[in-house]
């Protein structure tokens, strides 16, 4: 037991307890978390920074509002019903568009406005809700994912996170929905975690299910040397997230729309370590150096090549000129 501490020690990695200690706590006060936690502050505060964004068609925070309903549903090309306090991709629905006398779901299935109806209620209720309390459902713009991932995707929308430290991004990963995550790219539920080069945005690695691979399970198409498109966009959107939310340690979870570039889906306050297996790379090193990185007089532009810098010197063997 205590040989393999010291090996993952040696090997740089960042353990649960210590990102709690060292990144959740300190950097996170707990009155800034609401910003994160509530989706709807999350979209309030990234248009008011001209951060892109899916756009909110409307809310249903109460059964009165349901008779606003099926207006709200009524976007030919779709829309997505989310929980405003959901966590993991639970209580999402994507609605394709319009299907004889109901809408057309992700996986293929047809709903009718009753069980749309019983879907948002239930978000209502707090089924859905982070803390079980009382939320608000979402009715926004549904992204038409760009085709740069269709060989490594399967029946959903791949999007990718980047996690920022004090405002400079420094690791990232794109999620890959599967067969086995019912479409979803959370790792969580079975979806692709491929690491990013941080200076261009190349892939590197993939893993599922805690477990290394080399190629997507279902297109059995390699995953590494794809490059994202706007990937200096993303970063640069990652790091004004710091700006809005004042918290020094977060995830921010961009798609890539097909017509509207890249767009800001949501933040996260406590966002996981399993990008260190996607990437290969204990990020305590990076971690250290990026905690003391000067930053005095730095705008998001200046943090997002600081980042470049410390990735291409604490991750020599990812980085590419």
């Amino acid at each position: 037991m205590i040989g393999t501490w010291v090996a993952l020690r040696k090997a740089g990695l960042l353990g649960i307890n210590e990102r709690n200690l060292r990144l959740v706590n300190d950097l996170n006060p707990r009155r800034l978390m609401r910003l994160v936690n509530d989706k709807t502050e999350t979209k309030r505060l990234a248009i008011e920074a001209n951060i892109p964004t899916p756009e909110l068609y409307g809310l249903i925070r109460n059964p009165l509002d349901m008779r606003n309903l099926d207006k709200l549903l009524d976007k030919p090309d779709g829309c997505v019903i989310k929980p405003a306090n959901g966590s993991q991709g639970n209580g999402i629905q994507v609605i394709l568009g319009p299907m004889r006398g109901g809408w057309r779901r992700s996986n293929g299935q047809r709903a009718l406005f009753e069980d749309l109806k019983f879907h948002v209620n239930n978000v209502l209720s707090g089924m859905y809700s982070l803390s079980g309390q009382p939320d608000v459902a979402m009715i926004e713009y549904r992204v038409k994912f760009d085709e740069v991932f269709d060989p490594i995707s399967f029946g959903g929308v791949p999007d990718i996170r980047i996690i920022v430290l004090r405002g400079i991004p420094f690791v990232a990963m794109v999620r890959l929905p599967t067969a086995e995550s019912d479409g979803k790219a959370n790792l969580h539920k079975g979806g692709v975690g491929v690491g990013l080069d941080l200076v261009n945005g190349r892939t590197l690695h993939g893993m599922q299910n805690g477990k290394t691979t080399e190629i997507h399970p279902d297109t059995a198409n390699p995953l590494s040397n794809l490059s994202v498109p706007h990937w200096d966009a993303m970063l640069l959107m990652a790091a004004k997230a710091y700006e809005v939310t004042g918290l020094g340690y977060l995830g921010a979870d961009i798609v890539l729309d097909k017509e509207k570039g890249p767009l800001l889906l949501e933040l996260n306050a406590r966002p996981g370590l399993a990008i260190q297996i996607a990437n290969r790379l204990g990020i305590r090193p990076l971690v250290n150096a990026t905690l003391t990185a000067n930053t005095d007089g730095l705008d998001a532009e200046g943090r997002v090549a600081l980042a470049k810098k410390l990735f291409r010197e604490y991750a020599p063997g990812l980085a590419t000129a």
